[in-house]
C-alpha cells in the first residue's frame, strides 16, 4: 500500500471516529418545531396568536395541542414563553422544566428559563442555565449570546 493511501485512510477513520463520538443532540436544532407539530391547527393558531401577543388565547391554543403532543419540549417550551408574558412564574417555570424534560439539551427552553429566573430576580438559577447553555452549544450560540446579555443587563440594573 502506497503512502498517500495510507494517510487517506487514516483521515477518514479519523473522521468516521469523531462522527461517531460526537454527542449527536449537540447538531439539533430546537428551534423549529416538530414537522407533526408544526401543522397542527391549534399550534399553527397558538403561533398566530403569539404574533398578535395575544398570550391568552395562546396559552389556550398551546394547551389543546398538549393533548395530542403531551411530551413535546417545543410546546412545553412555547407555553412557557406565553405564561411567561402573562407573568403567571409557576405555570411557566412548569412548562420550561417539562420542555428540558423532555430534552435536556433544549436551548430555547434554557434561555427561556434562564430569562423568566431574571424575572423573578433568582440570578444563581439563570447563571446555571447559562452554564448549561455553555455545555451545549459547541459554538456560540444565539441562546447563549441572548441569555448572557439578559444576565448581564439584569447584574447592571441591580448595581447599587
Amino acid at each position: 500500500m502506497r503512502l498517500p493511501d495510507v494517510v487517506s485512510q487514516a483521515r477518514r477513520l479519523a473522521v468516521a471516529l469523531l462522527v461517531a463520538a460526537a454527542p449527536w443532540p449537540a447538531l439539533a436544532v430546537d428551534s423549529e418545531p416538530s414537522q407533526a407539530l408544526g401543522t397542527d391547527v391549534d399550534y399553527v393558531a397558538a403561533r398566530a396568536a403569539h404574533d398578535r401577543r395575544d398570550w391568552k388565547e395562546a396559552v389556550a391554543r398551546l394547551h389543546r395541542a398538549e393533548r395530542r403532543f403531551p411530551d413535546n419540549a417545543d410546546l412545553h417550551n412555547s407555553l412557557g414563553y406565553a405564561y411567561r408574558q402573562l407573568r403567571q412564574f409557576d405555570a411557566a417555570f412548569k412548562h420550561y422544566k417539562t420542555a428540558l424534560a423532555n430534552d435536556p439539551r433544549h436551548r430555547g427552553a434554557h434561555e427561556y428559563i434562564g430569562e423568566a429566573y431574571l424575572l423573578v430576580d433568582d440570578l444563581a438559577s439563570a447563571e446555571k442555565h447559562v452554564a448549561a447553555l455553555k455545555q451545549i452549544c459547541l459554538l456560540p450560540c444565539e441562546e447563549l449570546r441572548d441569555l448572557e446579555k439578559s444576565v448581564a443587563a439584569y447584574k447592571a440594573r441591580k448595581k447599587p
